[in-house]
């Protein structure tokens, strides 16, 4: 069965662009999070990709995904068999599906699917974006590995029209000096996903316990062992007066017995998964402090990034905790707020948090409150700009509509 062109017109006359989106984890909810955006933008999407564990995929309704198999996190050799088996198999997998305008693809792994597909669908109109929003380790490494995945990028990057990231350090620092990319890049944060007017308290009630004990939030992709190890010696050292709430997905390949040492720990507690952006509101104003570090790739990706508890923890009022020489730190100290370490130790820890007063809690708290909150928040608008921008054409209704040039970042404040 051949594919078929889609579309059903929208308010305006026009069809919406129908996008098919590639992904290497289809239970990650950012995944889910950028679905929401695509949907949002007016664009009808398909979906297709891996697992990387047991775990539901994070998606929406009336969206059911293609499943192309699993991979594991951490096994490059496994998951380069997988990408290649799948190729093997486009036919059955995705002969069914109506003809995309654009294949995005999430990954470089998943870069290798979208050019693949692209032949199978015959059509050399269609388009390919290139989502990626982390430079693995491998790519960075200045050995035989590192050209020939390079090497490999290179060549796809070829087919693509655009590139998505989600910091400026990664343009800096990869994409135009190792990279050598020429394609137009579009800078999309990590932000808070808010597609209508929130009931949120924009974090008045966030300080509203502004005492002992203190509580430190790391949400989201739990990886940086050294954080677990210094805010655990830290609460120990502090018996009490500080205590730390973990949520998220722990990398049970950095950390083997995670849950076994966490709740030998007096002054930690690991919550679980939480859903994003719904319930982002709940566990950050039940916070004072977001951790916004992670050294997992210190010096590298680590360095570079912009994580999504930044924006997260800001949009509630939770005062985030960074280290400097990363781009994160020198995102907040542009704005004047947040607290940034020298290094990450219980020492430097025991410096800027040991002596915290209630005064000093609110007017670090209130520094980030007088902040506007679209730096925090992706809105409707927003996504309508980004479907837009990936179409390459306008497809929203006619009030709201807007081109953008390739130029700008989705980034307006």
């Amino acid at each position: 069965m051949r594919p078929q062109d889609l579309g059903e017109p929208d308010r305006t006359g026009r069809a919406p662009p129908h996008f098919l989106y590639l992904v290497h984890d289809l239970a990650d909810p950012a995944v889910r999070r950028r679905l929401m955006m695509f949907q949002a933008g007016g664009a009808d999407v398909a979906i297709a990709g891996f697992r990387r564990s047991q775990e539901p995929a994070a998606l929406i309704e009336d969206v059911a995904p293609i499943e192309l198999g699993q991979t594991e996190n951490g096994n490059f050799m496994q998951r380069a068999v997988a990408v290649a088996r799948s190729t093997l198999s486009i036919r059955s997998k995705f002969g069914h599906l109506a003809k995309p305008e654009v294949i995005i693809a999430r990954n470089l792994e998943m870069l290798v699917v979208a050019v693949r597909l692209k032949s199978f669908f015959g059509s050399p109109e269609i388009k390919i974006a290139y989502e990626c929003l982390d430079i693995h380790r491998l790519m960075l490494r200045k050995d035989r590995t590192g050209s020939a995945l390079r090497g490999l990028e290179k060549r796809l990057l070829r087919h693509v029209s655009i590139i998505i990231t989600s910091s400026p350090a990664f343009v800096r620092n990869y994409f135009r000096p190792l990279a050598d990319i020429t394609q137009p890049i579009e800078i999309v944060e990590n932000k808070h996903l808010e597609l209508v007017n929130s009931s949120a308290t924009d974090g008045d009630d966030a300080g509203a316990r502004a005492h002992s004990p203190w509580k430190i939030g790391w949400f989201g992709a739990l990886r940086c062992k050294r954080s677990l190890e210094v805010l655990s010696e830290f609460t120990q050292e502090q018996r009490g007066r500080f205590q730390i709430v973990l949520r998220g997905i722990p990398s049970l390949d950095v950390f083997p017995d995670f849950h076994g040492f966490v709740k030998a720990q007096p002054y930690m507690s690991f919550e679980g998964r939480y859903k994003n952006p719904e319930d982002l509101s709940a566990i950050y104003e039940d916070v004072h402090f977001s951790w916004v570090i992670d050294l997992f790739e210190a010096g590298q990706n680590s360095a570079w990034l912009l994580p999504n508890r930044l924006y997260e923890g800001c949009r509630f009022a939770a005062v985030p905790i960074a280290v400097k020489n990363t781009e994160t730190a020198e995102f907040l100290s542009s704005r004047l707020i947040g607290i940034a370490m020298e290094d990450l130790s219980v020492s430097e820890l025991m410096r800027v948090l040991s002596t915290l007063t209630s005064e000093q809690y609110y007017a670090h708290r209130n520094a980030v409150t007088a902040l506007p909150k679209k730096l925090w928040v992706y809105d409707l608008k927003d996504c309508e700009a980004l479907v837009s921008k990936i179409a390459g054409s306008v497809v929203t209704s006619q009030s709201s509509a807007r081109e953008i040039p390739a130029s700008v970042s989705l980034e307006r404040t």
